[in-house]
């Protein structure tokens, strides 16, 4: 299997961005819609486990549905905040059928073998256990990709910066295989006004979302390359702002017999 995320430098940039403070607006919104759902589905849960935790108090607000929660981050900082545990979500080995239900926010999207990180969760799922969460999808950040392109043409080579992301009529699919029942995918595109390239990048930075490809340059860019990917980002601007755009793929599905 390819390699293509760092998974250590994924930790550290999670861990960076508790330091200085994270940036929760697409995750805050994320977790809410699965709030709402869950308030719909009517049923109160035993065991819970939520991986993906930038904000310990979502802990709290999830004992509204269920009496006991187990938490799983990437990151070291954000796991132990909120009393969990560092998880690699495609090397996770959970004890078969011991939760009834289970939220993935926002980390879905950076493992290597998404198909076995799936699966695993299905493992750890009882038999009728439920699935909700939501991971960054195909359509993400289109005008940091312009960016970056233009970028690369200063600095004379084409190198990786935006990460692939699977497609939300991939999703559904890999749901089935690795064993949940009726999956459904809903796509929630949020477009956000950036008035420059800069606010763009410190925000990822603050999401713990900037660049860990295997694959990427460790060669810095240069201060014309710099000032061609803010002119193209620039470029799309209407009144002095641009518009970027985060695609959230929001899925559930409920746990098949194994």
């Amino acid at each position: 299997m390819a390699i293509l995320f760092d998974m250590d430098l994924r930790a550290a940039r999670r861990d960076r961005a508790k330091r200085s403070g994270p940036e929760l607006f697409l995750l805050d919104r994320a977790f809410e819609d699965c709030l709402d759902r869950l308030s719909l589905i009517r049923q109160r849960f035993q065991y819970a486990l939520l991986v993906g935790c930038p904000d310990p108090r979502w802990r709290t607000r999830l004992l509204d549905f269920t009496d006991a929660i187990d938490v799983r981050d990437p990151g070291l900082l954000f796991s132990h905040a909120a009393d969990g545990e560092p998880v690699i979500e495609d090397q996770w080995e959970p004890d078969q059928g011991q939760y009834d239900i289970v939220l993935a926010i926002g980390t879905l999207d950076t493992v290597n073998d998404l198909q076995r990180a799936l699966f695993a969760i299905r493992l750890g799922l009882k038999t009728d256990g439920f699935l909700i969460g939501a991971m960054s999808g195909g359509n993400t950040l289109p005008r940091l990709r312009s960016a970056m392109r233009a970028a690369d043409a200063v600095m004379g080579e084409a190198s990786p910066h935006v990460h692939p992301r699977v497609e939300a009529a991939a999703l559904a699919p890999l749901l089935e295989q690795a064993g949940f029942a009726n999956p459904v995918v809903d796509i929630d595109r949020i477009a956000v006004n950036y008035g420059s390239f800069a606010k763009l990048v410190a925000d990822l930075r603050r999401m713990g979302s900037t660049n860990i490809l295997s694959e990427r340059s460790r060669r810095p860019l240069s201060r014309q390359a710099l000032a061609s990917a803010a002119g193209d980002f620039a470029s799309g601007s209407h009144e002095g702002r641009t518009a970027e755009v985060f695609e959230i793929l929001h899925f559930a599905g409920w746990a098949k017999k194994l």
